[in-house]
């Protein structure tokens, strides 16, 4: 076993995959080993009894066996407690998963937690190297147990992977290196013992930031065959875009040392699932308990004052979407920019030919997008959507369109979810973008198109009424047009969605399934998402909205959605650049919230008895004029009134 790379390691795969032997080979050098099984007393089961006797056997008789099924806290102990010489295999996760939700345990369950876990394995001075199984990528079980068991066990493997320094998945017996990132560099990574030419296997393309160019992109790759995927009924799906690393130029980064944003980013392999996406889906909802929890949390930390006001609203909806109390702030970002245009009436005013200059200036890792994504360490996607017609004449796409857009963005969110990012940025920038979302509002929630419609003000910075009038026109001819057609979300889309639209609400829709975040930015991306609402209602749960922009469409759909801006700055910088904007400040305060520690007990902030005469006391006292420094000759209890007489 590698002393160099890493010190604690997770090892998932699915049932029969070779994830214990592949762990138990990981340690067989070492002179001796604890044995950590969490299974349960099989009971009258002879067959998982005889899988039991199976892993009793292969360990060797250096290796000391115990078992932590009857006390389920004791593992974090156990680990936590470990000295930096010993060697210890858990296998695995699932089991002791399993015992904290017998209710003969119900006890156990209050503080054996995750998180708890979690803190053990990141603070180990063992070597440690941990089993699970991955059961994530089968149907959603259809009773309540199974689906209870599934997501407790993804909750504690999202955590455990946060912890540990190295994950692999094992898939039909081959190790597939999930963390660190493939082709970042990494000091002996372990390999199979039984296999002196066994390799860790890429399970996607990386690419490393370059010095010269601005940005580093990544082929993606279309299929075995380099052909698009296919759909089961549908045209071809396009292929996946290049995923673009946006780098700060080197002459404004002179002064942390010249070198950018160096992260890798990944575009995996895509193949047709057959997937259907249709009203009525099912699928998963954020942690119902863990946001209330991390609020809760809030109020406990040591802060010299109240807290951090409206960004709990931050830290809440990200505990639920990690299904942890504590959660961490998001590392890998990426800005998935749909460009389509809208032909007619919707775009009038718009500069012929600026959607396109503006994708461009993000596929080069150029422009304002590009640069803040480089600033916050984001990866890039341009997505290319089908072009669309006047929807003033007839509809903006047909049926076979609306289709493969929705599966294309679907298959886009999915990719990121694979390349192990944590929250996805939604934006657009499309000629008639906003006339169409506004068209789109007025469908789905009864709005007045010129009470949703924003000025439109030209490259000079001149309001142009007579393009507004034309676009509130061609909107009104629409939903007249229109009228007596289903409000359903396919046919929306067809009649006045267009392609951007519909691979936006594709991606909400994938990024759902995957359990992956978005943060909103714009009136396509909050467009999308009422058009979700159709097909599951758990996507929007699964949004947040960075600044409305100060955009009354984007105001009014967030009213619809019930999602309260995160800010009120009416920041107009295009869709994605205010939520990146705001990206660092989202992040701080998570970082903040999961760093600081609890308020020491007895402090007088928790509440209990207060003297009678600080009661007394004025709650503000006026602060004194700017000097050279702080003064610390004025008594601490000094009235208000003489500090301000002082002042004056």
């Amino acid at each position: 076993m590698s002393q160099d790379g890493w010190n604690t390691l997770l090892v998932l795969g699915g049932i029969r995959s070779g994830k214990s032997e592949f762990a138990e080979s990981l340690v067989a050098d070492a002179p001796t080993v604890r044995y950590l099984a969490t299974a349960a007393d099989p009971g009258d089961d002879p067959e998982w009894a005889a899988r039991l006797a199976a892993h009793r056997a292969r360990r060797p008789e250096t290796w000391s066996t115990e078992e932590t099924a009857t006390d389920p806290r004791r593992l974090a102990d156990v680990i936590s407690n470990a000295r930096p010489e010993e060697t210890l295999l858990v296998d695995d996760l699932g089991g002791w998963v399993t015992v904290l939700l017998d209710p003969a345990h119900q006890p156990a369950d209050d503080t054996a937690t995750v998180d708890e876990l979690a803190a053990a394995v990141r603070s180990c001075a063992a070597r440690l190297v941990l089993v699970s199984p991955e059961v994530g990528l089968s149907l959603v079980p259809t009773t309540p147990l199974g689906r209870a068991f599934t997501d407790a066990l993804g909750a504690v493997n999202r955590a455990v992977a946060d912890a540990c320094d190295t994950v692999v998945l094992v898939v039909a017996g081959q190790p597939c290196w999930l963390k660190p990132a493939v082709g970042q560099p990494t000091v002996g990574q372990p390999t199979q013992a039984d296999s002196a030419t066994a390799t860790p296997a890429p399970i996607a393309a990386t690419v490393s930031a370059q010095n010269g160019p601005t940005a580093a992109t990544v082929p993606a790759q279309a299929g075995p065959t380099g052909q698009s995927p296919v759909g089961p009924d549908g045209p071809p799906l396009p292929g996946s875009p290049p995923v673009t690393t946006p780098q700060v130029p080197a002459a404004t980064n002179s002064d942390v040392g010249g070198t950018g944003w160096t992260a890798p980013t990944m575009a995996l392999p895509a193949a047709a699932t057959g997937l259907v996406i249709q009203p009525g889906m099912e699928l998963p909802m954020p942690d119902e308990y863990t946001g209330p929890q991390a609020v809760e949390r809030l109020a406990g930390l040591d802060v010299p004052g109240t807290g951090l006001g409206a960004l709990e609203q931050v830290i809440s909806f990200a505990a639920a979407t990690q299904g942890t109390p504590t959660p961490t702030p998001w590392r890998s970002v990426r800005v998935l920019v749909v460009h389509g245009d809208h032909a007619g009436g919707v775009a009038a005013g718009t500069v012929t030919g600026e959607s396109d200059r503006r994708a461009g200036q993000a596929r080069a890792g150029q422009g304002v997008l590009a640069r803040l994504a480089a600033e916050s360490g984001a990866s890039l996607q341009v997505v290319d959507a089908p072009a669309a017609a006047p929807i003033e004449h007839g509809p903006a796409l047909d049926p076979e369109q609306v289709d493969s857009a929705l599966r294309y963005g679907w298959r886009l969110a999915e990719e990121a979810a694979d390349a192990g990012v944590q929250l996805l940025v939604l934006a657009a920038c499309g000629a008639g973008a906003e006339a169409t979302a506004a068209a789109v509002l007025a469908a789905t929630a009864g709005a007045e198109p010129p009470a949703v419609l924003a000025r439109v003000v030209t490259s000079g910075g001149e309001i142009d009424d007579v393009a507004w009038m034309a676009r509130c026109a061609a909107v009104r001819d629409a939903l007249h047009r229109t009228r007596r057609s289903s409000r359903d979300a396919a046919n929306v889309l067809a009649e006045l969605g267009g392609g951007d639209i519909a691979v936006a609400t594709g991606i909400l829709l994938g990024a759902t399934a995957r359990r992956l975040p978005v943060l909103l930015d714009g009136p396509v991306g909050v467009a999308s998402a009422l058009i979700s609402r159709d097909l599951a209602g758990q996507a929007r749960h699964w949004c947040l909205l960075a600044d409305d922009g100060g955009h009354p469409a984007v105001r009014l759909a967030a009213d619809v959605l019930g999602l309260d801006p995160l800010t009120q700055l009416r920041l107009d910088l295009g869709e994605g650049a205010n939520a990146l904007t705001l990206l660092p400040l989202l992040r701080s305060a998570l970082a903040l919230s999961a760093a600081l520690p609890a308020r020491p007990e007895g402090d007088d902030s928790e509440g209990g008895e207060v003297d009678p005469v600080e009661e007394t006391e004025p709650d503000f006292h006026e602060p004194e004029p700017e000097g050279p420094g702080p003064t610390t000759t004025t008594p601490a209890a000094e009235p208000a009134e003489t500090s301000a007489a002082r002042a004056g």
